[in-house]
């Protein structure tokens, strides 16, 4: 039981363990999401600039090649000038000035738009500056964003390993443990029941051998209770009325047994009670309100304080009905008319319905003053809504046991309370009302489920808050198991709680406690009876002929020497038995050295029986021989019946523990699968987000080392381009010209657009 204890301390602490874990797998999952989400939003702003970068590098591109176009543009004018001025000026000063004026009015123009143009280059080169330096500086914060996330997940990713391989050699600890336990038990288990069996068989042999001479016992007291007793007043009514019921120990030891298997369900029901009462008080203090940080509501202060009183009225039950089951024993009467203790019980039972009554409204405002918390969702409202209802629902199945159990105490009150009908009547729905219980609570333990899985999606949980829970929902789970296995035991034994055990001869009445009283006392006087030590009896024949033969006082020759020839054969049988129980003397003597002084004494009683006469010695023989048979018979059954019962009750108590202990290993074994499944379950989600971060990594750097190429192969390409354009237009323009001409360029003109093309980093054909 010690290895059960630390296995079952052992588990328990896993538990705790695995809740923990698990909210700190909740955790890390809403950060992995959250920085995945950051990741794409960092990555869709990463594209937008690319494009944008890319847009005003094109932008540039097209102002660069612009403004060689035009620069181009502005040589091609100026050689025209050139020419236009060289041509003209051959003919004459005759026109005056006007074309000088409209050579300056055209470079005006030409000066105006250049100027535009300067400008409007000059703006873009800023913007694609600025653009530039703040791709660069969100590019740093991304890079040192990225540095901290593979940071942390790096350390979460050694957290879940270390937990991992710590809690794995636990988990395989605690396996080996379990395996070896089981092992044992099982070997420990088939030994007592090999025992058992063979305990089984000797008492069987010995209670046939018991029958056998217990039915050759009543067939003697038959055939004389017909001969000698031809009366019978059970054919007429009237003559009932002094009838007493014989005593049933069979319906006794029934009665014990059940009585004892209902104590054991009604422990688990207490503590479970208990568990639940008191894990609500602590889910009071923490939840909506932490006590250790600010003071609780009014409502849930005295709600708590109710709940604190719960051991007060819970406890009482399982003490009453142990009171119950002992007054139960093989040597009294029980009926419902009997059994006092069964109203303290109901008293008790009373007295736990009141309280549940009590803290009703307290647990339906307290989960309203959860619904108007602030971070209450739908849903959560929606199922603190349906505990309402399914707490009405346990407090109304509650008031209706009530009532039948207080039906069934009345007997034992008042002799004249309830027929045989009603009172099975009242074991049916009482039937009934345990199994609706048993579904009350059921579907009350399956919505707290669900508002915990709720309650561990909201941010603000804590981890003494899913502790509390994981706690109260273990309670709910026992309290279920145990009302459900009251229903089944009720309702199997159903048959036996509305048959009566007792009743009169030829009447249908309820046995009273004054006949009860009446019967036990007869089964006294019956047992002192029988265990008395007697003188042996003469037969009635033999004392009719004995009587003929002394008031006959004739006696003939042949009978004198019959009883002469029955004397001598007595006298050889008596000799007999003295050599028989001089040597059962002796061995006695070797045997028992405590018993030496008996043995004297009986060797002096021997020695003066014979100088005593020998019919004398034979009446003392003859006495002696039929109260050590007798006494001798009635030892051997006392002492094999009670080691019947012993073993009877030894083979029951086997078979609870063991059906006990592997319902218990049974649900050990489910929350070791759940727990391992769980695990798993924990380290795949592990796993598949550190292969996101790893992924999200590398599509990072491809996007990012694409982006880089992409940006180099279109700067060569564009400069490719507007080299190839600018060698088309170079030739283009020179076909056009078609002569060689020297071109003239002004010096304030040719300065400004060297300039320019040094500040913009264009090329000029010098």
């Amino acid at each position: 039981m010690a290895n059960v204890t630390d296995l079952q301390a052992k588990y328990s602490k896993l538990a705790q363990e695995y809740s923990k874990l698990r909210a700190q797998n909740q955790v890390l999952k809403k950060a992995v999401v959250d920085e995945q989400a950051n990741s794409n939003s960092m990555k869709e702003q990463l594209k937008q600039r690319d494009q944008s970068l890319r847009k005003q590098e094109q932008e540039m591109d097209s102002l660069s090649f612009r403004n060689q176009q035009l620069a181009k543009r502005v040589e091609l004018l100026q050689e025209e000038l050139a020419a236009s001025e060289a041509t003209r000026g051959k003919r004459g000063k005759n026109k005056g000035d006007s074309p000088s004026q409209r050579v300056l009015h055209t470079q005006s123009v030409f000066d105006e738009d250049l100027q535009k143009k300067i400008e409007e280059n000059e703006r873009l080169h800023i913007q694609f500056y600025e653009a530039d330096e703040q791709h660069k500086r969100q590019e740093a914060e991304l890079r040192t964003r990225l540095a901290e996330l593979e940071k942390d997940a790096t350390e979460h990713q050694a957290v879940v390993d270390g937990i991992t391989s710590k809690y794995g050699e636990t988990i395989e600890r605690l396996q080996s443990d379990k395996a070896r336990l089981e092992v044992r038990k099982s070997h420990t288990l088939e030994r007592e029941s090999k025992e058992c069996r063979m305990r089984t068989d000797e008492c069987q042999q010995q209670l046939r051998r018991c029958q056998s001479e217990l039915n050759r016992h009543m067939k003697q007291s038959s055939s004389v209770i017909q001969e000698k007793v031809p009366f019978n007043d059970t054919k007429f009514s009237d003559y009932n009325s002094l009838n007493v019921p014989s005593h049933n120990r069979r319906h006794q030891l029934k009665s014990r047994d059940v009585a004892g298997q209902a104590l054991s369900f009604i422990q688990d029901l207490v503590a479970a009670l208990l568990n639940f009462h008191s894990y609500t008080e602590q889910r009071v203090h923490i939840y909506p309100r932490d006590s250790s940080i600010e003071p609780i509501s009014p409502l849930n202060q005295k709600f708590s304080q109710y709940l604190h009183e719960n051991a007060a009225y819970v406890r009482p039950l399982e003490d009453s009905f142990l009171q119950l089951y002992q007054s139960i024993t093989e040597d009294t009467v029980t009926v419902l008319e009997t059994v006092v203790k069964l109203k303290i019980f109901a008293d008790n039972f009373s007295s736990y319905t009141h309280f549940l009554l009590r803290i009703l409204p307290y647990q339906l405002k307290s989960l309203e003053e959860e619904c108007e918390a602030p971070l209450c969702t739908a849903a959560l409202t929606l199922k603190n809504q349906e505990l309402q209802c399914d707490i009405k629902s346990v407090t109304s199945v509650f008031e209706k046991l009530q009532s039948y159990i207080n039906l069934l105490a009345l007997p034992s009150v008042r002799q004249d309370a309830m027929p045989q009908t009603s009172t099975s009547a009242v074991f049916t729905q009482l039937a009934a009302c345990l199994h609706s219980l048993h579904d009350a609570i059921k579907e009350m333990s399956k919505h707290y489920n669900q508002k915990g899985n709720i309650e561990q999606e909201l941010p603000t949980v804590t981890e003494k808050l899913c502790t509390t829970t994981e706690c109260l929902l273990g309670s709910l789970g026992s309290l279920t198991i145990s009302t459900g296995k009251i229903a089944t035991f009720f309702s199997n034994n159903l048959d036996f709680f509305t048959s009566s055990g007792y009743s009169q001869r030829g009447s249908a009445l309820a046995l009273s406690p004054l006949q009860a009283e009446s019967m036990l006392t007869n089964k006294k006087k019956a047992a002192a009876y029988m265990n008395a030590v007697r003188p042996q009896s003469v037969p009635y024949k033999e004392a009719l002929s004995n009587r003929r033969v002394l008031t006959s006082s004739t006696e003939s020759r042949e009978g004198l020497a019959q009883q002469v020839q029955q004397s001598l054969d007595k006298i050889g049988r008596l000799e007999q038995e003295k050599e028989h129980w001089l040597l059962e003397a002796q061995l006695g003597k070797v045997r028992l050295e405590k018993e030496s002084q008996r043995i004297a004494d009986l060797e002096a009683q021997l020695a003066a029986a014979l100088g005593q006469s020998p019919s004398s010695q034979t009446a003392l023989c003859l006495s002696e021989q039929a109260g050590d048979e007798e006494s001798r018979e009635k030892l051997i059954k006392t002492h094999y019946m009670a080691r019947v019962g012993e073993l009877t009750t030894q083979l029951q108590i086997s078979d609870s523990k063991a059906v006990h202990f592997h319902s218990e290993c049974r649900a050990l074994a489910k929350r070791l699968t759940i727990a391992e499944k769980s695990r798993e379950t924990l380290s795949e989600e592990v796993k598949h987000a550190n292969q996101n971060v790893t992924r999200l990594q590398d599509e990072l750097t491809t996007t990012k080392r694409s982006y880089e190429d992409q940006l180099s192969m279109m700067s060569d390409h564009l400069c490719s381009m507007n080299e190839t354009l600018s060698k088309q237009r170079e030739e283009i323009d020179t076909l056009k010209l078609g002569s060689k001409v020297k071109p003239f360029y002004s010096l304030p003109f040719t300065s400004f657009i060297l300039g320019l093309s040094v500040y913009y980093r264009v090329p000029v054909d010098s």
